[in-house]
């Protein structure tokens, strides 16, 4: 196996693992360091959805028994359980709908560096003036989440199709505009990623399942790993920094990187 290759993968599995929950864009950053690196995986689809796959294994394994709770509550009946669950389910809808509708064509025309750069600044500059106008939090937990709540965080989510906006940011942001707090808004987001993600990478297969080419079997199996080491670290240590120290070092990171990556671009 050519090593320089194997580093490169071990990198674009890190940078899945870390930003795919972070409200920074994971999807925007893999396009960018692809680009970047000139990686070169392996041909077809599955390389992507399998390392975001380890992603959201990672935070299944850290909520699994919040996982499991829900999942036998439901079966018995439970009303919190019942409750959480349906919460989740309201706000996977409309990126559901919207995705099998129009995904496609948002990508074919929006994946690019030079979106993704842009995107990534307004989306800082979103994220300061929703920090600063945040009103006093009245949503503390994650089974007080009301259904309006969560199907606004689900409308908010179909922003994320626009490469660069970010999946977590958008959901999380969402849920700070209804006064859901920091921690909260994130782990709602993380609870909302498993079936978006996991819907997101059936469909990709199913559509995409004549050109997948799985030669590359040892290539996609680094990229899974490190994604899911990568984000196994990084999701409880998000929720313990933003309960303390809010949102507005992602913000900076972002318009950073985005004007950093228009001026590479433009240099080219």
């Amino acid at each position: 196996m050519d090593l320089t290759l194997l580093w490169k993968t071990v990198l674009i599995g890190i940078v899945e693992g870390i930003t795919e929950f972070l409200p920074v864009s994971s999807t925007g950053h893999i396009i960018l360091a692809e680009e970047l690196l000139h990686f070169e995986g392996p041909p077809g689809k599955v390389f992507e959805i399998v390392i975001q796959l380890g992603a959201i294994l990672a935070v299944c394994v850290l909520y699994r028994v919040k996982i499991w709770n829900t999942v036998t509550g439901v079966v018995r009946r439970e009303p919190v359980a019942t409750h959480f669950a349906a919460a989740v389910v309201v706000a996977f809808l409309p990126a559901a709908v919207v995705g099998v509708a129009a995904h496609k064509y948002v990508k074919a025309m929006l994946d690019s560096p030079a979106v993704v750069a842009v995107a990534l600044i307004v989306g800082g500059f979103a994220i300061l003036l929703i920090e600063h106008f945040a009103q006093r939090p009245r949503v503390k937990s994650v089974d007080d989440i009301d259904l309006k709540t969560a199907l606004f965080v689900g409308v908010c989510q179909c922003l994320a199709m626009i490469p660069g906006v970010s999946r977590s940011g958008a959901t999380i942001m969402g849920a700070r505009v209804l006064r859901v707090d920091r921690a909260t808004a994130a782990e709602f987001s993380f609870f909302l990623a498993i079936p978006t993600m996991i819907g997101a990478a059936v469909y990709d297969l199913y559509k995409n399942w004549s050109t997948l080419d799985w030669q590359g079997s040892g290539l996609i199996a680094v990229g899974f790993v490190t994604a899911f080491l990568s984000a196994l670290i990084v999701v409880g240590a998000f929720v313990r920094f933003i309960s303390r120290h809010g949102f507005g070092v992602f913000a900076w990171y972002r318009i950073a990187a985005g004007a950093l990556a228009l001026a590479l671009l433009l240099m080219r």
